[in-house]
């Protein structure tokens, strides 16, 4: 077996994303009314009529489409591409992704007060206090200011479930799409914050989580805009999964903290940073294939690489599988089952058509691993042989797919069957031909 050691930088130039372009025509024409809509109410788009239209320049539908894919991380390509169609269909805040934003519109006194006015008829008046109180907290650990619940009219801050059009301008469309939204600080309406009240809202990861959805939208009350940054809590579509873990970013600190002061963080409570795929000292969790793709996993986050777009961005774990976790062990393609099996632990998903298959997790044991056996460092499975290399410390256990169980010998040391590559692998991939090992 051949091996090479490969750096980021030479396997991330393909682009990232599988999708494929919808030309002119592929398209439906209500589809396109609903980019038409999307892009006019989150990116300032206005369509170009009559005599405008038939004039030479630019195409400002496709210039607002390349605007919203660069705020996306998608390949910046001008076209309605089925990527950009179902970032568009995401869940997400009804505030602008190009609003104008000023430092200026910030609350100038340090204990702000706010008052629920309408609860959910979804859930219990004491949960959405809770999350209510979770997601202030979230943000009075970051700067030097202090929340208050208020029951008189006077508040700061006035929190209310509202159903479609809710005289403020800017109505609800129902169950999805549009989420929640706030108004920057300010007088009068300034700093409220409205939920659609027909959402499923909820306290775990069933339907949407009020509190992952609160601390989004009381950043804007506190006069934060939308973030690029797919790790940050005020990127603007929802992001939460099975085992999410709330808290905020690096990005999120920074700017709340440029605004408002800062507040000494415990070591304990350091906000997590968005990986930088051109940081020399990146090291992954786990590399895959997936079809024509390449998946490289690193803490929360996902690069998808596919040969037929340039840009790789970076998108959360929990953006394509809720049910999946962060920071998992290994990962490999099992091409004759077009499936991908992704290990954390001492357990395992299977995915397949980018769903995570019913009946997962399972544990590890169903590879016939020793009960001694608690995590995988890496996998590497041959399409040749039906076999999959597990690597684990300075060892190689060799799974036969077909049989479902392990090779008689194994283990054996990875220094015997891959001569010259270091122990532990932190991450193994087949592609073009080669194989590719990390340590």
């Amino acid at each position: 077996m051949g091996n090479l050691w490969m750096g980021l930088f030479t396997l991330l130039q393909p682009a990232v994303l599988y999708a494929s372009p919808l030309r002119p025509g592929a398209l439906s024409s209500d589809g396109h009314l609903f980019a038409e809509v999307y892009l006019g109410k989150f990116y300032n788009y206005k369509p170009v009529t009559g005599r405008r239209r038939r004039a030479a320049g630019p195409d400002p539908f496709q210039a607002k489409l390349r605007e919203m894919q660069h705020f996306f991380g998608l390949d910046e390509s001008g076209d309605l591409d089925l990527q950009t169609v179902a970032a568009m269909r995401r869940a997400r805040c009804g505030l602008s992704d190009a609003e104008q934003f000023r430092k200026t519109m910030r609350w100038t006194n340090r204990t702000l007060t706010y008052r629920i006015s309408r609860y959910s008829s979804k859930i219990t008046a004491a949960q959405v206090r809770t999350a209510f109180r979770q997601a202030w907290k979230l943000w009075a650990q970051a700067v030097p200011l202090k929340f208050r619940q208020k029951k008189r009219s006077d508040a700061d801050i006035v929190i209310s479930f509202n159903n479609k059009d809710h005289e403020d301008g800017s109505p609800f469309d129902g169950e999805g799409g549009i989420l929640a939204h706030a108004f920057f600080p300010g007088p009068g309406i300034g700093g409220d914050v409205h939920f659609d009240d027909e959402e499923a809202w909820t306290t775990n990861a069933t339907g949407h989580n009020l509190l992952a959805v609160a601390v989004h939208e009381f950043g804007h009350a506190l006069g934060l805009p939308h973030s690029s940054d797919p790790g940050a809590i005020m990127f603007p579509a929802y992001n939460f999964g099975l085992h999410s873990v709330l808290q905020l970013s690096f990005q999120d600190v920074k700017d709340i903290q440029e605004m408002y002061g800062m507040r000494v963080l415990s070591p304990d409570r350091l906000p997590p940073k968005t990986p930088d795929k051109c940081d020399p000292t990146l090291s992954f969790d786990a590399v895959t294939g997936m079809q024509q793709e390449l998946v490289f996993f690193k803490n929360r986050f996902i690069w998808r690489v596919h040969p037929s777009f340039e840009k790789i961005g970076i998108t959360l774990i929990t953006s394509l599988w809720p049910e999946l976790p962060a920071h998992i062990d290994a990962a490999y393609e099992n091409t004759n089952h077009n499936s991908m099996v992704v290990f954390k632990g001492s357990q395992y998903w299977e995915v397949s058509s980018l769903k995570v298959k019913h009946g997962y997790p399972r544990n590890i044991s169903e590879f016939t691993f020793p009960s001694a056996v608690r995590s995988i460092d890496a996998a590497l499975y041959f399409r040749e042989t039906r076999l999959t290399d597990f690597f684990i410390g300075g060892e190689c256990w060799r799974f036969n797919e077909d049989a479902g169980q392990m090779m008689e010998g194994f283990p054996k040391p990875i220094a015997h069957e891959w001569p010259g590559i270091d122990s532990p692998v932190d991450a193994a991939v087949a592609h073009n031909g080669w194989y590719h090992l990390w340590n």
